[in-house]
């Protein structure tokens, strides 16, 4: 008894309140709190802070040679209440080293020897770089003179690196065709719960960024188009005048114009004459930079509204194989998605400049650009995949998230947008029934114990299919049962309020637990604890069904535990039907058990639970007869 009024004492003495400690935080976590960076409202803290860099980075690359070389130049900004002895580099390209930290497999074509350092230099000063683990993707280098808070310090790298055969999230997509991501080494983020960010990348986890501003001049033969994050800032010099001009016309028409063709391709007179083209483009607080080059990609372009207040206008743009017929109704989808996501859900204006697709094989999303795989004929898979790449634009680069230790607060998000406007594109049904399968159905029916897993628990700790549907599947039920509870208007005011408080910032899961509470006007702590930190899964059943004077009682256990919404479905004597939703509400006063009181004088001949996309385990007990 005593250790527990001590408890209490030190949570009220720390400003932690007893219901935001009714969820589950680590002791990290909890030391954000205190410290005020972060605050139990949702808030970004009063000391909230978050590190920044500038880079000017310039890569030379000469397909059919896959040696890439780059210098950048750096300016890393402490903006930290902390002195800064160290600092981390990311070099994620060693993940293809023989022996580097990998979930799957790699082959020959996979594996290359990683990035090499070729100059490394401190506020000017060259330095030796050796590297403790060559095969390491995050590397420890000691400063030579401290960083204190509210400084800057100017790091100088030359770096080289093979670009692998096999092709992924980046790589040969063929011999003259490059995709180039991760390919600087860049300073990792220091934040406020963990410091410096350690973790090994895999070949499965994603990412964790700092915004910064960035310049990169791509060169890169005659012929070869590049596709890059940003805006491209000298089309003229890099363009022969028409294709700069058709470009520069799709940047305000709503037209699809084909600014390269095949047969332009053919003529070989597209970029400027020089023997070499340095394409330079600029981006500002964003989390990344990716970049495709081709000398025999196609390229459309065209532009959409995405802000109706300001008539702002988004360019969207799509690099592939001109046999690619999917990808010719790239930029035709792509308008689509973001007019929607922009005017519906999440209902935010398109915060990016552009969008362009590129013709790969990761179906992954950059800043600003997606990386697709070409699907052939199937192009209502091709239009999902894409959706959903292009939804990231909100999670995670909207908001710096930690994908790399809490995917479900990005890829949960994409998943539950890419079914919102799946319903919009097709028939909702057979939006709903195609989302079964892929996202739903491997999940609920598969009985093994690492399907059901905590959502919160961190996802560089787990694999295999408890990776997936923890990631992706299972929050995005969460998301959509608490939309159903709290209804479109509220959820939507709830979200944006989020959304607004931490763009451009790095927010964790309880800044969005806490945050959708306050906004909501609610305490959500039960809804949390129910889906993201819990073991539950769908599984109801009808328990017992009374006669009453008014009608009938109807009793559902909740076997799996998750309170997903469900229809009653009701078939009466006179052979009529009625539905009557069940909204997660049923469930918060008693999490085991609810009663449905069935207000009607006819007889009911059949009583079925209908969940639609939540999926029960078991469905042999959703139906009753008398």
């Amino acid at each position: 008894m005593k250790r527990s009024i001590l408890a209490i004492l030190i949570l009220f003495g720390s400003g932690i309140s007893l219901q935001a400690q009714s969820l589950y935080m680590p002791r990290n976590i909890q030391d954000a709190y205190r410290k005020g960076s972060r605050s139990m409202d949702g808030k970004p803290g009063l000391r909230y802070w978050q590190n920044s860099g500038r880079y000017d980075i310039k890569v030379n690359a000469f397909p059919p040679d896959r040696v890439l070389r780059g210098s950048e130049q750096i300016v890393y900004y402490n903006q930290s209440p902390d002195t800064l002895r160290n600092i981390v580099i990311r070099l994620i390209l060693n993940i293809h080293r023989p022996g580097a930290n990998r979930v799957g497999t790699a082959d020959s074509n996979y594996l290359t020897s990683g990035i090499h350092i070729d100059a490394y230099s401190e506020n000017g000063l060259s330095k030796p770089w050796k590297m403790n683990n060559p095969s390491s993707t995050a590397q420890r280098v000691s400063l030579t003179k401290p960083l204190l808070p509210n400084d800057s310090l100017q790091l100088a790298f030359d770096w080289h690196y093979e670009i692998s055969k096999e092709s992924n999230r980046e790589g040969m997509i063929d011999s003259t065709t490059y995709y180039l991501a991760y390919f600087y080494p860049r300073v990792s983020v220091y934040d406020d719960y963990n410091g410096w960010d350690m973790l090994p990348f895999t070949d499965q986890q994603e990412f964790y960024n700092d915004f910064n501003d960035y310049t990169l001049t791509v060169s890169v033969p005659r012929n070869y188009l590049v596709w890059s994050t940003g805006e491209l800032q000298n089309p003229k010099e890099v363009l022969q005048g028409a294709f700069a001009e058709k470009l520069n016309l799709s940047m305000t028409s709503d037209s699809v114009f084909h600014i390269v063709t095949s047969q332009d391709l053919a003529g070989k007179n597209i970029t400027a004459l020089q023997p070499v083209n340095s394409w330079v483009w600029k981006a500002q607080h964003v989390s990344d930079m990716a970049v495709g080059l081709s000398d025999h990609y196609v390229w459309d372009a065209s532009s959409v509204v995405v802000d109706e207040s300001t008539r702002r206008r988004a360019s969207i743009q799509a690099a592939f194989l001109d046999k690619a017929i999917d990808f010719h109704k790239s930029v035709e989808y792509a308008k689509y998605a973001l007019a929607w996501y922009s005017n519906n859900w999440p209902g935010v204006p398109y915060p990016f400049p552009k969008m362009t697709a590129f013709q790969g094989f990761a179906d992954m999303e950059y800043p600003m650009m997606v990386n697709d795989a070409s699907t052939g004929g199937n192009l209502v898979f091709a239009r999902l995949v894409q959706d959903h790449e292009i939804a990231h634009s909100y999670f995670p680069f909207y908001m710096g998230i930690n994908e790399s230790r809490y995917a479900f607060m990005d890829e949960g998000w994409a998943t539950a947008l890419e079914l919102l406007i799946g319903r919009s594109e097709l028939d909702a049904s057979k939006a709903d029934n195609m989302y079964k399968q892929f996202r739903v159905n491997d999940w609920i029916n598969d009985r093994s114990s690492e399907e059901d897993l905590p959502i919160i628990t961190p996802a560089n700790v787990l694999n295999s299919a408890a990776y997936g549907n923890n990631a992706y599947g299972k929050p995005a039920l969460g998301y959509l049962a608490l939309r159903d509870m709290l209804g479109d208007e509220l959820f939507k005011k709830s979200l944006h309020e989020y959304m607004s408080r931490w763009h451009g910032k790095h927010p964790i899961p309880w800044d969005f637990f806490h945050s959708m509470s306050d906004a909501s006007g609610m305490n959500l702590n039960w809804f949390w604890n129910n889906w993201f930190f819990s073991n539950n899964y769908i599984d109801f059943a009808i328990q017992q069904v009374e006669k009453t004077k008014s009608g009938y009682r109807v009793l559902v256990q909740n076997i799996g535990g998750y309170v997903a919404p469900f229809d009653l479905v009701i078939r009466y004597e006179d052979s009529s039907q009625d539905i009557k939703h069940q909204t997660p509400a049923l469930w918060r006063a008693n999490q085991q058990l609810a009663r449905i009181e069935v207000l009607t004088n006819k007889k009911i001949l059949s009583l079925k639970i209908d969940g639609g996309i939540f999926m029960d385990a078991d469905e042999s007990n959703n139906s009753w007869k008398p």
